[in-house]
């Protein structure tokens, strides 16, 4: 036989370990087929950590997103109990009472809805008591009317390219600035 013909022959045998507990019982297998188990070992072996890798992210992205949802539920209960407290300024009221919240450990939402209404009296409406409109409400209609009308003459202005629009536009400007 030519060192070659060694060489190539699928039939070279190596010893492997069996397998077994004792780890002292050795089996003869080829060369060829221990080196393609080695390599699908280490492959198995590789993808055993990227999955554990990835399904830690997973379980974090997890917690992070039950962390999140448990802040909108308490958030949503806060603004619907200020909302029935008749919160004028919602938006404040949950700004403010979030910041309470968070400061405490463990938080009552009716006590911190208590102490909001009797701290800052001016975030709750009077329900007995109906707000007249003020003075300028009128004016500011006006106003808004002007504007769309300043808007219409500049866009016929625009379109039509006529002296006369661009004049009534322009006057129409000169009135309101």
């Amino acid at each position: 036989m030519n060192m070659s013909q060694i060489d190539t022959d699928e039939n070279v045998l190596s010893e492997t370990a069996a397998g077994q507990s004792d780890g002292e019982s050795l089996k003869l297998v080829p060369v060829a087929e221990s080196i393609r188990y080695r390599k699908r070992a280490q492959g198995a072996e590789k993808k055993l950590q990227a999955l554990a890798e990835e399904l830690s992210q997973t379980e974090a992205r997890a917690c992070e997103m039950a962390e999140r949802l448990r802040n909108m539920e308490v958030e949503q209960e806060l603004v619907r109990k200020l909302a029935v407290a008749g919160a004028k300024d919602l938006e404040t009221a949950v700004l403010i009472a979030r910041a309470r919240i968070e400061g405490e450990t463990k938080a009552d939402l009716d006590g911190v809805i208590e102490q909001l209404k009797k701290e800052k009296r001016y975030l709750f409406g009077d329900s007995g008591v109906a707000t007249a409109a003020k003075k300028t409400a009128g004016a500011k209609d006006r106003m808004q009317n002007s504007r769309t009308a300043l808007e219409r003459a500049a866009k016929k202005a625009a379109t039509t390219g006529n002296r006369t629009d661009l004049q009534e536009y322009l006057r129409l400007r000169r009135s309101l600035i």
